[in-house]
């Protein structure tokens, strides 16, 4: 059974439809891929779901096969960013923070501007409806914006939104993870996007890290002293 048959589920938009009954026009969910890599960027996605009379229209099939990023194969992921980029009732942004500002605020802090970053994108694009717009995102702690915002841990598993934009997210990253396989090649960026596998702590360890690494993160300090 693969992975995404296993853990499927179907969201109910209990989440949303709490904060449509608040009288907000807009829910955005907000979630994260790439704290953990050892190279490249972190990025963070927004998507925006404008009320409806009835709330599920239009998103029947995504409610189905929508899942948390991590639960979800790579090809199905990028079925699911495709459904989602042609369905006309979801708005979509992305931010990324470069590894270099990663090293110089810390990860949290990065994540933060990157769902500030998308956010902000998000609200550009739906302009005025903007200000009447709650987000939702995945974690405990909080972003620096003028709207309202709830945090809830797990949020990718519990709420729409929130889960879509963890595919997003987890999409956009992979695609520049894969580019940067092409200008660094030799580290298999294509296959680890950055994480700390087995394959890239070895070569961490036979040579010195390429501009895209976390100078930071402990396994790159490492290789950088050596």
């Amino acid at each position: 059974m693969k992975i995404d048959e296993y853990f499927r589920q179907r969201f109910s938009l209990a989440y949303e439809k709490k904060i449509w009954a608040k009288d907000f026009e807009w829910v955005i969910g907000l979630d994260e891929a790439g704290r953990g890599p050892l190279a490249g960027p972190v990025a963070a996605a927004a998507v925006a779901i404008r009320r409806q009379k009835k709330p599920a229209d239009g998103l029947e099939d995504l409610l189905e096969t929508v899942n948390d990023s991590k639960r979800v194969s790579p090809g199905r992921r990028e079925d699911l960013f495709r459904m989602m980029a042609q369905n006309q009732r979801l708005v979509r942004s992305c931010g990324m923070i470069s590894e270099s500002m990663i090293d110089r605020v810390n990860i949290l802090e990065a994540t933060k501007l990157a769902m500030e970053k998308a956010v902000r994108d998000i609200i550009n694009k739906i302009g005025p409806g903007g200000l009447s717009a709650c987000c939702i995102l995945d974690g405990n702690f909080a972003i620096n914006i003028e709207l309202p915002q709830l945090s809830v841990v797990g949020g990718d598993r519990l709420v729409f939104c929130v889960a879509a934009a963890s595919i997003i997210a987890k999409v956009e990253r992979d695609r520049a993870m894969d580019r940067y396989d092409a200008l660094y090649p030799g580290w298999g960026f294509a296959r680890h996007k950055g994480y700390p596998t087995k394959e890239h702590l070895s070569l961490l360890k036979k040579q010195k890290p390429c501009p895209i690494h976390r100078k930071t993160f402990a396994p790159v300090t490492e290789s950088l002293a050596r």
